[in-house]
């Protein structure tokens, strides 16, 4: 997975920091998935389910009308037992009903008796290196809560405008935050995610309901990679006043798949390890921000033909998890300006959200994955804003950052809301009413495809009777804006509404007391963000304001940004 701002390390750095006592140890040692050829010998039946489903996961099927079948039944542990019996001891990771097979751990004299016994099929080649130890999290500040009353636009601070695209606020206001639903979500780590103040009242009122660490084993997971807490932040943070996310009151899994340090299919089968976890617990939704396509062994890596849903294992997990009737929230990927261009696995499954990125003014990101599938759909299937998202840090700050892996969890937020809102509905109608009430509903194409998601406009189609008001489509990103804000950084940039881009712009940088700093001209027909020019100085930490005035004449829009 290519992560926003957090490249992963490289495989031969990796192999050169080791000691040479370690390589020779550990250097035959790889990863494998080993598939079997049924499941007989099991003591599990599909007549008695709670023994591998929970209760409430067995309510979602049974509200769906989705049976338990053979596929979702446990591997046969007579099997798993005659693998572990096998010479050199191979260890057993994890193991999968979907797919029917384990993970295991050992050398290719050790594999080769394993492919002996009568019960395995095939065995496919994961990864050689094992994850680095998990890295320390820092510190966290604590922020105090600000007064109310606010207005909405103060309540949600800077994450308004990603609410506001989508329609989260218009859901918000209607009662639907996300109470009763649950949601996981996929990613590389959540350090600092158990301290910070705009997460803690997920924490405080238990809706954390589980952890899992499919990297390193065990129940860690505020740890490794921040770019977790930042898609967790993005769906449960509130702190009114400072940033709100699209479900604040849901209940969160939280589950560790992605190894920063390497890329390699073993986080694919990470992947289905968290996607079997989240169905048997009884999981609503699942929010991954993460996506494959090129490895660190080159001979494993996909191609543009394994796009069809059908052959790379985390997008057989995510049908899997769609077929147990969750609705799947997947990053469509950032590779649109690269040689890859399209989107990577699983976002290439059907019946899943595969989501794309637009900015606040829902221009497409030129990052943003394009589809189709080799097999000729659709995708992305819906998007939400990943241009300047604002996004929680372990230090308790907000900054902004771009990807596609901020667009997905905003939209599994909306995704969770729009279904508590709707309950009768099965998790396929769910993704369906949303397609039909997206911006491009009626004509989908492969860069956006079925458009920027909204919640009132779904929502009227379902309930005639019963009208939300919708955010228009000329209305979200029409008002003047600067990002990022706040921002340590020494540019900045000015959002242009439509109709100011159509006017010479006389644009000036005043500080607090309302002294020029600086000014410029921005020609008419200027791009939908331009450049604002700041004082050779370094601007100190405050607040400032930006106004604009039409040269012709007319209103002075004044916005406000603050310099940390």
């Amino acid at each position: 997975m290519k992560l926003p701002f957090w490249p992963a390390a490289a495989l031969l750095a990796l192999l050169l920091a080791a000691a040479p006592a370690a390589q020779a140890q550990t250097a035959t040692v790889h990863r494998y998935f080993v598939f079997f050829k049924d499941k007989a010998g099991t003591p599990y039946t599909v007549s008695q389910p709670q023994q591998f489903l929970s209760a409430r996961a067995l309510a979602r099927r049974t509200r769906q009308g989705i049976a338990v079948r053979a596929r979702d039944l446990p591997v046969s542990p007579a099997y798993l037992a005659q693998v572990r019996a096998v010479s050199g001891s191979p260890q057993v990771l994890q193991t999968s009903r979907w797919l029917n097979g384990a993970v295991l751990a050992c050398d290719s004299l050790t594999l080769a008796r394993v492919q002996q016994l009568p019960a395995v099929a095939s065995a496919q080649l994961l990864s050689l290196v094992p994850p680095q130890a998990p890295a320390a999290a820092g510190a966290v500040a604590t922020v105090a809560t600000p007064p109310t009353p606010l207005t909405p636009r103060a309540t949600y601070g800077p994450a308004y405008a990603q609410a506001q695209l989508i329609g989260a606020v218009a859901m918000h206001d209607a009662g639907y935050r996300g109470e009763g639903m649950q949601i996981a979500v996929f990613d590389a780590g959540f350090p600092g995610a158990d301290r910070l103040a705009a997460l803690q009242a997920v924490q405080q009122q238990g809706r954390v309901a589980s952890t899992r660490n499919f990297v390193d084993g065990g129940r860690s997971v505020y740890l490794r990679n921040s770019h977790g807490t930042a898609c967790l932040g993005l769906i449960g943070g509130e702190l009114p006043g400072y940033y709100v996310g699209t479900a604040p009151r849901a209940t969160f899994h939280l589950c560790i798949t992605e190894d920063v340090s390497s890329e390699s299919p073993m986080e694919e089968a990470n992947w289905l390890a968290a996607a079997e976890y989240a169905d048997s617990v009884g999981v609503d939704v699942i929010s991954s921000s993460l996506g494959y396509n090129t490895f660190d062994d080159m001979a494993l890596s996909h191609t543009y033909a394994d796009l069809n849903g059908r052959t790379a294992i985390s997008s057989r997990a995510a049908l899997g998890a769609a077929r147990a009737g969750m609705v799947v929230v997947n990053s469509a990927g950032n590779d649109g300006n690269n040689s890859w261009h399209f989107i990577g696995v699983p976002a290439d499954a059907d019946s899943i959200i595969s989501v794309g990125a637009v900015d606040s003014l829902r221009n497409h990101a030129g990052f943003s994955s394009y589809g189709p599938t080799a097999d000729g759909r659709i995708k992305p299937t819906l998007d939400a804003m990943g241009v300047a998202s604002a996004v929680l840090t372990p230090a308790g700050t907000v900054l902004r950052g771009s990807g596609t892996s901020y667009a997905c969890p905003e939209l599994a937020g909306l995704v969770a809301g729009f279904w508590q809102a709707n309950p009768t509905l099965s998790a396929q109608q769910v993704i369906a009413a949303l397609k039909n009430g997206a911006s491009q509903a009626q004509n989908p194409d492969n860069t956006l495809g079925y458009g920027i998601v909204n919640f009132a406009a779904a929502y009227n189609l379902l309930h005639p009777g019963m009208l939300l008001a919708a955010t228009p489509a000329s209305a979200a990103g029409a008002e003047l804006a600067i990002f990022p804000n706040p921002s340590h950084l020494d540019e900045l940039m000015l959002a242009l509404p439509p109709r100011l881009r159509g006017q010479a712009l006389r644009v000036r940088l005043l500080d607090a007391r309302g002294a020029t700093l600086s000014e410029q001209l921005v020609p008419a027909g200027a791009a939908s963000s331009v450049s604002l020019r700041l004082p050779a100085a370094r601007l100190a930490p405050g607040t400032y304001l930006c106004r604009v005035q039409p040269v012709a004449g007319g209103t002075v829009q004044t916005v406000r940004f603050v310099r940390q």
